[in-house]
């Protein structure tokens, strides 16, 4: 990374264990890693490897069994609900359903609402609320008067989707984790999102953290890239050398895992 650039977010021996005794599990065992403002991440690796429970340490919705997080260089301090929320304004996600990310019963007026009112927005006049809400439905190509008084299951999941990518626009967090934003949306969809999301991280200089299985979109947005096996990052470095010239058994086999439409595939399972 350049010299100029700033850590924003880094971990030092994150570790998570579920249940104890025999039947425990490490689902992330001391992992250390430096973020970089700016930068866009991809943390890669098969399900099951450990990426959605570091995703989840990292927003402080699990707490660490082991290990410190440090935002903005400084030991991350979540201990009670406002500071908390202090951290929600810089660090959000986007996650792959995006039907249980909503509540069912809160109409998407009142989701855009929250997000203006989280930032700060409070009090400002209702015609300057409806204003950049409709800026930000704009943003991801919605219109904000066909959304108006809708519930969220009234609209497609590629709508959803937008609709996560509009509420980022309007929290204008600095770091931004997207756990398999395009899994569950068609290929075109796929790629407008993938463009929206780097064109927020050039307007706002945000940090995005992709936790995803797919080593080629990976490659395609990444500056970074960090593999995961076992709860272990066995492998990281620029997208070039981790994808172009992998030095793991694991991250070599991902690679070749990914099937090649020139190319006859292998179904086997040997």
């Amino acid at each position: 990374m350049p010299d100029e650039k700033k850590v924003c977010l880094s971990g030092s021996g994150l570790t998570k264990v579920f249940g104890f005794g025999r039947q425990k599990t490490v689902a992330v065992n001391h992992v250390d890693f430096n973020f970089y403002e700016g930068e866009v991440i991809s943390i890669v690796g098969e399900s099951g490897s450990g990426k959605t429970t570091l995703a989840k340490m990292l927003l402080g919705l699990l707490k660490p069994t082991e290990g410190e997080v440090y935002f903005q260089g400084k030991k991350r301090d979540i201990s009670t609900h406002k500071k908390k929320k202090e951290y929600w304004k810089s660090i959000q996600a986007i996650f792959q359903d995006p039907y249980s990310s909503y509540n069912i019963f809160r109409k998407i007026d009142a989701v855009l609402l929250d997000c203006i009112n989280m930032r700060g927005g409070r009090h400002l006049p209702h015609a300057k609320k409806v204003e950049m809400m409709a800026e930000a439905c704009g943003f991801v190509n919605l219109k904000f008067e066909e959304l108006t008084n809708k519930y969220p299951f009234e609209l497609s999941g590629g709508q959803m989707q937008r609709l996560m990518i509009a509420r980022i626009f309007l929290l204008n967090p600095k770091i931004l984790l997207a756990d398999e934003p395009t899994s569950m949306i068609d290929a075109c969809s796929r790629a407008t999102i993938l463009d929206m999301l780097m064109q927020l991280r050039k307007e706002i200089g945000m940090t995005i953290v992709f936790i995803t299985h797919d080593i080629g979109l990976a490659y395609y947005v990444s500056d970074s890239v960090y593999i995961m096996e076992r709860g272990k990052f066995v492998e990281s470095g620029s997208a070039d050398e981790v994808i172009l010239h992998p030095k793991e058994a694991y991250t070599q086999r991902l690679i070749s895992d990914v099937p090649k439409i020139y190319e006859e595939w292998d179904l086997s399972t040997a």
